[in-house]
């Protein structure tokens, strides 16, 4: 079952100069009082010196542990997913914030809550349903990052008219950490999640967004590092046996279902070529 919830946030919302001398060296120029430009010299042409951002440079995880290998893969294909929305999460509520610090009436500040409402139903409800509770849980994280409050610290800056509406929505909430924060410290899932953005950041197939909260993900990788020394020597025969045993019975449960609708099916179509 699904994690409805999750819709609060959508409404709150160099190298390459082989021959290039180390040093750079300062051409004359005729006033003094004038900074001088930095040039380098490459095979008797001068050219100026730029200041170029900063990057990271990040190293693929080298996984020894099959199974978290596979783990990664499969939150990196939901974090994939989910991201677009926890994007779209904090300029919601970015802009939401600015709008209503704009309004002096509390009846306006109302009726473009209710606007912001209506938008946010009509046009994300039914692709937020799809979302599995896994799914759900990572961009309940991903909101953390991305607005600096926890699910549950959002919801209770909704406003009375507002609540209905969510816990109507929100069949599954056992199955969601409403206070869960975003933590790649510390938190070897997490850690993962980043991992997942930073690279697809850099490949350009996710849209980067600056975080509205502080870590460092070098801590976070550190962590990991220990935590796949210290992985016991049987963990991957267990988690893999576990994982084939939970696939299984997902299969057969599918099975089921699909069994079951195509009795139902069946049934309609014989009432219907009797009539």
């Amino acid at each position: 079952m699904i994690n409805k919830i999750i819709i609060i946030g959508l409404v709150l919302l160099g190298s390459a100069f082989a021959k290039a001398q180390t040093t750079p060296t300062t051409l004359p120029i005729e006033s003094d009082t004038i900074q001088t430009p930095q040039y380098f010299f490459i095979d008797g042409d001068s050219l100026s010196a730029i200041e170029l951002d900063r990057v990271m440079l990040l190293q693929s995880l080298k996984f020894d542990s099959r199974y978290e290998n596979i783990r990664y893969q499969i939150i990196k294909r939901k974090v994939k997913k989910v991201w677009p929305y926890a994007k779209l999460a904090a300029e919601r509520l970015t802009e939401l914030d600015r709008r209503l610090a704009s309004l002096e009436y509390e009846s306006d500040k109302k009726k473009y809550t209710k606007i912001v409402q209506r938008y946010v139903e009509e046009e994300f409800t039914a692709e937020l349903k799809k979302l599995t509770t896994t799914e759900g849980q990572i961009l309940i994280k991903l909101l953390h990052r991305q607005t600096g409050m926890t699910t549950f610290e959002l919801l209770k800056q909704l406003r009375s008219g507002w609540s209905a509406f969510w816990f109507k929505n929100a069949a599954s909430l056992f199955d969601i950490d409403l206070k869960a924060e975003y933590s790649p410290e510390t938190n070897i899932e997490d850690f993962y999640i980043e991992d997942v953005l930073l690279s697809e950041f850099k490949k350009e197939t996710l849209e980067e967004q600056a975080p509205a909260i502080d870590y460092d993900y070098f801590k976070g990788r550190t962590a990991w590092n220990e935590y796949e020394d210290n992985l016991p020597k049987d963990y991957d025969s267990i988690q893999l046996a576990e994982r084939a045993r939970i696939r299984k019975e997902y299969l057969e449960k599918k099975a089921k279902e699909n069994e079951k609708k195509r009795r139902k099916l069946e049934r309609k179509r014989r009432r219907a070529s009797k009539q």
